[in-house]
């Protein structure tokens, strides 16, 4: 059986990092990794990019040697992603902030809105409401972090905690400080306005909830197998007969059901924005699935049905 010799060389430099010799005709881009690792320990593998060409893609864990289109002697061309930390621990610090920066306003912590309403509450049942609804999000998301999600990627750039933190956290505060206000005003259409919001926000809940489970469902555990989602018997799953990421519809609907609620700017804002980076990822997923599937179903959209 003929062994491989592969060279691993800076994408950026060119400078020869590591020359490694008899390596199996089978060896997958994860083993190279860690062989290359034990040369540059400052390197762990979560940390690495290989590709064959120095501007080209990454090659994934799973691509095989010898499938490759190299020669017996390989040049692989590295680079440094940076720290990193895993998709776990960024979901848990991103979703635990907001649970916890909410409450504080919720019982007016001193400092926030003066002396005189400390630890008092609110007369307006719908900011009870409101706090109830938010805190059920955050605890779902915690929860189907722990349980229910099945990561592709390990990790990712230690950066983007930061990124992701001031984003939620940031958010989570200025929602909070009108919602929770003493001056804060109840909704216009009073009690009426107020229960058409949730029942908006706890149908969303729910179809959020079954399609992280349907897609949970679709890949085996410890697998990177991407399959096209389709429709289970649960009926909040048949969004995905029109859209390629109805998860993030049902998300996207929920904060509608909370703005509507507490009629609250800041919440609007945070949905809108919310709204654009979802429409940036479901387009992306669609794109990749079209570009996967040759039988990927023709009427799915990105996000909303027929339209987006």
């Amino acid at each position: 059986m003929k062994h491989y010799e592969v060279e691993i060389l800076d994408a950026k430099t060119r400078e020869k990092l590591c020359f490694l010799d008899k390596v199996e005709p089978h060896a997958t881009i994860a083993e190279i990794k860690n062989l290359f690792t034990k040369s540059h320990p400052q390197w762990y593998p979560a940390r690495q990019s290989l590709r064959l060409d120095p501007k080209g893609k990454s090659l994934k864990d799973e691509d095989v040697l010898q499938k490759l289109p190299v020669g017996t002697t390989a040049t692989l061309y590295f680079r440094d992603l940076g720290a990193q930390i895993s998709w776990v621990t960024v979901f848990l610090t991103e979703y635990a902030g907001p649970l916890f920066i909410y409450l504080l306003f919720y019982f007016r912590v001193p400092f926030i809105y003066g002396h005189k309403y400390d630890f008092t509450s609110s007369r307006h049942t719908v900011v009870h409401l409101a706090c109830i609804c938010h805190s059920f999000h955050y605890v779902k998301r915690l929860l189907e972090t722990l349980f229910v999600h099945r990561f592709s990627h390990g990790t990712m750039p230690l950066r983007n905690i930061f990124k992701n933190c001031t984003y939620y956290w940031g958010f989570a505060a200025w929602m909070a400080y009108y919602i929770n206000h003493p001056l804060y005003t109840p909704p216009t259409y009073g009690a009426q306005q107020v229960k058409l919001a949730l029942a908006i926000f706890v149908i969303c809940q729910l179809g959020n909830f079954s399609i992280h489970m349907a897609l949970r469902d679709l890949r085996p555990a410890g697998s990177k197998t991407r399959k096209i989602p389709y429709p289970t018997k649960n009926p909040f799953t048949w969004l995905f007969l029109l859209v390629s990421c109805p998860n993030y519809t049902y998300e996207m609907g929920s904060w509608i059901g909370f703005a509507i609620m507490t009629q609250c700017l800041p919440v609007a804002l945070f949905s809108l924005a919310g709204f654009i980076q979802m429409t940036i990822w479901a387009k992306g997923k669609h794109r990749s699935y079209l570009k996967e599937f040759r039988d990927y179903p023709p009427l799915r959209m990105p996000i909303i049905p027929f339209l987006l």
